[in-house]
């Protein structure tokens, strides 16, 4: 037997029983290309190849890969659902501070 709880408050989702919503996104970056000028076209790209593969070389270990693509899945329950609907990006979550007792 399959057991799902919501991603969100954790209630357990019984099929058949409760209505469970899948949420699906995708994280990516965008290369908005610049316009090509005549000045781009007279560089030497080749050079430029080059020197970038030598600087890989001599700095490999600071180098920063970042995870090009991400996407995300997760199980909701109706009202959860109905929540992220409304505010997608949780915008109008009002911050939680937990202030000690002096």
């Amino acid at each position: 037997m399959l057991h799902v709880t919501c991603d969100l408050c954790g209630k357990k989702l019984r099929p058949g029983e409760d209505q469970r919503y899948v949420v699906k996104m995708e994280a990516y970056p965008v290369d908005d290309p610049a316009q090509i000028t005549d000045d781009d076209l007279d560089l030497d790209h080749m050079e430029a190849i080059s020197q970038m593969l030598q600087e890989c070389e001599d700095n490999e270990t600071d180098l920063e890969l970042v995870e090009p693509y991400k996407s995300f899945r997760y199980d909701l329950c109706s009202q959860c659902h109905e929540k992220f609907v409304r505010d997608p990006m949780a915008r109008d979550k009002e911050p939680k501070f937990q202030f000690s007792k002096n």
